[in-house]
């Protein structure tokens, strides 16, 4: 008769050790701390006219994906994806460590794959000309794209271009659903790890905002910020947001796994909770916003900072504003000011920045005039991470400062 397993009594204490981020603002911490710091802003307004985006910082992608062939077989935003989780198994100190690398697991947040603008303006082209015969269709997707284009459509592949360039080998999970995807991936990889399912886990994701396909689809919604940039909370007369291009990923272990490699942690990720409200009436998403808030614990103490997911579309960005308002003691941050939105990516990103802000004892400077931000002088050492998706789905994480 076999034993059954003892169930913990505690949940195991997850410390993030990892951070990757390649941005518009730049590759790396310290790139991307110095532009905060600066209060630096990379935007491209002409580019896609009407619609404002926030372009990926070029980078020498051989540093990180080394086999070109690997490269041209990914699309941009796999590309950019793999990139930055090199950057964090590298900043977790583990790239390269097969022992580690072959049972570290993955959870992903990604959207679907990149079209084929060539492809697709032909084919419409022809259609709208009347020179598309019965059959051309196929005849065109079969002899136009490349073989490994429609494999790339699918979102589960970044996660498998990472296991490729970079021999992480553990399970892999890969959540769909724009911002809402991104809280799901680390509130699981979280709840494993402590509830001792797992030891250690690569989490993220990445965006490409450069996409004529992306643009067009969210066009059709109005969501796209056009014309000029203005910060995020400064949108009220021209809501929108401004679609980014960035790689967030995490290293998150447990404390002893951390401690038992020598590893440093850049704080503690204590706790990450969701909600989808109905969004048929008015108020929903602020009341949602407070039952997540209540759901962190009664540890959160005055004067601690939020770093807000708010991108600038409406209502959501006013409801969260309301929600954000009932706590004025909390420097607020809007990462969508400094990064753009990055859907899927985002959750990720906010984390990672909130790490890395308790590790280098300060918070970045306020993005705007607005007075939704406020300076803090102290060190922080409590920040929550909101992510209020655009169209659906809320989240927030509690970040801390390790004892």
């Amino acid at each position: 008769m076999t034993a059954t397993p003892a169930l913990k009594s505690e949940p195991a204490e997850v410390w993030i050790t990892g951070i990757g981020l390649a941005s518009s603002l730049g590759e790396g911490l310290d790139a991307n701390w110095d532009a905060l710091n600066a209060g630096r802003v990379n935007v491209d307004e002409k580019t896609f006219a009407p619609y404002v985006v926030h372009p990926w910082s070029p980078v020498n992608l051989d540093t990180q994906i080394p086999k070109k062939g690997d490269q041209r077989q990914m699309e941009a935003w796999q590309r950019i994806g793999t990139y930055a989780a090199g950057l964090a198994l590298e900043s977790a100190g583990v790239k390269g460590n097969k022992e580690i690398l072959g049972r570290m697991d993955m959870v992903i947040a990604a959207g679907g794959g990149e079209r084929d603008i060539r492809v697709d303006t032909t084919i419409l082209n022809a259609k709208a000309k009347g020179n598309a015969p019965p059959g051309f269709l196929n005849d065109r997707l079969m002899s136009d794209l490349r073989p490994t284009l429609f494999l790339a459509q699918l979102s589960n592949l970044l996660a498998g271009n990472i296991a490729i360039v970079h021999g992480v080998c553990g399970t892999s999970r890969t959540f769909m659903g724009e911002e809402a995807a991104g809280v799901d991936a680390a509130r699981i990889a979280l709840a494993r790890i402590a509830a001792g399912q797992s030891d250690i886990a690569l989490i993220g994701g990445s965006h490409n905002g450069e996409r004529k396909d992306l643009l067009l689809l969210y066009g059709f919604g109005d969501y796209n910020l056009r014309g000029e940039f203005a910060p995020v909370w400064q949108r009220q007369e021209h809501p929108g947001f401004a679609l980014g291009s960035t790689g967030a990923f995490l290293v998150i272990e447990s404390k002893a796994h951390a401690i038992a490699r020598g590893a440093k942690p850049f704080a503690r990720l204590t706790r990450v909770v969701s909600d989808r409200s109905h969004r048929r009436q008015a108020g929903e998403i602020t009341a949602s916003l407070r039952k997540l808030w209540g759901e962190l614990g009664g540890g959160l103490k005055d004067g601690g900072a939020i770093l807000s997911g708010a991108q600038g579309a409406e209502p959501a960005t006013s409801e969260e504003r309301a929600f954000l308002g009932e706590h004025p003691d909390f420097a607020v941050r809007a990462t969508g000011t400094r990064f753009g939105h990055n859907l899927d990516a985002q959750f990720a990103l906010g984390i990672g920045l909130a790490a890395l802000s308790i590790s280098r004892g300060a918070l970045f400077p306020p993005g705007d005039s607005s007075g939704v931000e406020i300076e803090m002088s102290k060190p922080p050492t409590q920040i929550v991470v909101t992510a209020t998706g655009h169209w659906r789905g809320e989240g927030m994480a509690l970040v801390e400062a390790v004892d």
